[in-house]
């Protein structure tokens, strides 16, 4: 059975260095076997999530079904004034959409979660942030998660990585997550 592990993460800067460091984390799930859905950048140019709007954007709608059929989840934020960016929380704001769901918010799905900052507080705090909201809706944070320092580690447009151990680290993560899933789906 193929699995799937949904990439939330990046910024508005088309291939940053967060959205680099999530491709990685997916390579290692489709290495695991895992199906991938990457959501990034402009995919997350969200409203502001409000409940109490009915109505919601094509892309929300489309993040929200990918969440839905997500056997697994991997999480990417830059780390902004030692937290995840708003990009990122608004979007998984909108997994509150999925409350009244079979299976609600997270529930039962293995997420990985990596922050990448200028700055080892900022990428440690926002790896924490990450971790704590990944309970509150819910799922399973991967026993490996990744605070990337954005000032010693670079991710080029190729898929490569400055420093490889990081790299690795970065893959591990995404077979965690494809693994995780896999046994809960047997």
């Amino acid at each position: 059975m193929t699995v799937t592990v949904v990439g939330i993460g990046g910024s508005l800067r088309p291939n940053s260095q967060s959205e680099r460091a999530m491709r990685i984390v997916l390579e290692g799930a489709i290495s695991a076997g895992a199906k991938v859905v990457e959501v990034s950048g402009p995919d997350l140019v969200l409203p502001f999530y409000d409940p109490s709007v009915p109505e919601r954007p094509e892309n929300a709608r489309r993040l929200v079904e990918a969440l839905r059929q997500a056997d697994g989840v991997v999480l990417v934020s830059p780390g902004y004034h030692g937290t995840v960016s708003g990009l990122v929380k608004n979007a998984l704001d909108y997994v509150e959409d999925l409350r009244g769901d079979e299976r609600p918010y997270l529930d039962g799905r293995a997420v990985g979660c990596v922050a990448a900052a200028q700055g080892w507080q900022a990428s440690v705090t926002t790896l924490t942030a990450l971790r704590s909201i990944v309970h509150a809706l819910r799922g399973w944070p991967t026993p490996l998660g990744a605070a990337v320092n954005s000032r010693e580690v670079e991710f080029d447009l190729e898929g490569g990585c400055t420093v490889p151990s990081v790299a690795e680290q970065l893959r591990t993560i995404g077979r965690q997550v494809t693994e995780f899933a896999v046994s809960r789906s047997s």
